[in-house]
């Protein structure tokens, strides 16, 4: 869940103020940073620029040409409009877009991205699609391809938010979402990246039953199942589940942290270091906060990029109070094959 916590008027009121002071305090023109502010990243690379994209207004874009100082445009990949199928969908959403996720496959780039309002499951993922990232290029052009699917209040036991697209081994595309509720769920998709099947469930932050789970400090429709923002990482034979435990959004007060499965199988069963099922709260903790750089980091992302394994998440800052930023490391693996960072 990747947004700020409000409530009642208060949340209406804060909300109106926060835009407000938006408008006039966001640079206009794009900016380079080395530190960079940003929820829920994922990252794709062509022509020697890597693109970041992340929750923000019509979803927040960077570049990079060597992972160190990024180039931030303040207009987002939905930058002229967006879809109206997305508010008739989702009421109460207007353009603030959490959670993408990109791939290339056949030939063109898919995105997949989250509306929804906080604390909720009346929530959708959309897709676009487009030939080229590079907006020099006269092929370049985002393409509405409608909802992937959809969540409602009082009628799914999950939560349309988070997806993340997979390719398995047979080329079949494949999307993980979910946030709260029963978890993580999968589908299979059809070649127009839409539902090919009904979703099942592959991941939960407690067994089903579970009685003592921390209290849900954030939304009192979500429950305590705290596990979100799956990403599959395919490697050496192996699909690798990475969930994100517990709860963000909070700045100083995050306890966000990012766990880890395995299973040879896209669809799972996906199991941890002891061989415990995910579905079961199984998961093997993969980075957390460290209190002095990080209070908390999650919803990460990882890739098999120029020759490296790269993992990315947001961290909430101990020495910006708080505030998320990007955080990269490379990934290295144990002799049974398990994914570490290194230096950690």
């Amino acid at each position: 869940m990747k947004r700020l916590i409000f409530c009642g008027l208060l949340a209406l009121l804060c909300t109106a103020q926060a835009d407000a002071q938006q408008r006039r305090e966001w640079p206009r023109e794009p900016f380079k940073t080395d530190t960079l502010m940003v929820h829920d990243p994922v990252m794709a690379f062509e022509d020697g620029t890597y693109y970041l994209y992340s929750t923000g207004m019509g979803i927040g874009t960077a570049t990079s040409k060597d992972l160190k100082t990024w180039t931030v445009y303040p207009e987002g990949v939905l930058k002229e409009q967006i879809p109206t199928w997305t508010q008739d969908s989702v009421p109460g959403f207007k353009r603030h877009i959490w959670a993408p996720d990109i791939i290339r496959w056949h030939g063109r780039w898919w995105m997949m991205y989250s509306c929804s309002t906080f604390g909720k499951n009346g929530s959708a993922i959309g897709l676009l699609t487009n030939k080229t990232l590079t907006p020099e290029s006269p092929d370049y052009r985002w393409e509405d391809r409608g909802a992937v699917v959809v969540s409602k209040e009082n009628r799914d036991n999950w939560n349309a938010i988070d997806p993340n697209i997979v390719i398995d081994d047979e080329d079949q595309p494949w999307v993980v979402w979910g946030s709260f509720w029963d978890g993580i769920q999968m589908v299979s998709l059809d070649s127009t990246m839409h539902l090919f099947s009904k979703p099942v469930t592959i991941a939960r932050r407690h067994a089903p039953g579970c009685k003592d789970a921390e209290p849900n400090p954030t939304s009192k429709y979500a429950g305590t199942n705290a596990i979100e923002a799956p990403f599959i990482m395919k490697h050496d034979g192996w699909y690798y589940l990475f969930v994100s435990w517990d709860y963000c959004c909070r700045g100083a007060k995050s306890n966000y942290r990012v766990a880890v499965g395995r299973s040879q199988k896209v669809n799972g069963p996906y199991v941890d270091r002891d061989g415990k099922d995910m579905r079961e709260g199984g998961g093997m903790l993969f980075v957390e906060g460290d209190h002095k750089a990080f209070e908390a980091m999650g919803h990460c992302a990882a890739y098999h990029m120029n020759d490296k394994d790269i993992f990315i998440c947001h961290g909430y800052s101990v020495p910006l109070k708080g505030a998320s930023i990007l955080v990269q490391k490379e990934i290295c693996w144990t002799e049974d094959g398990w994914p570490v960072l290194v230096n950690d």
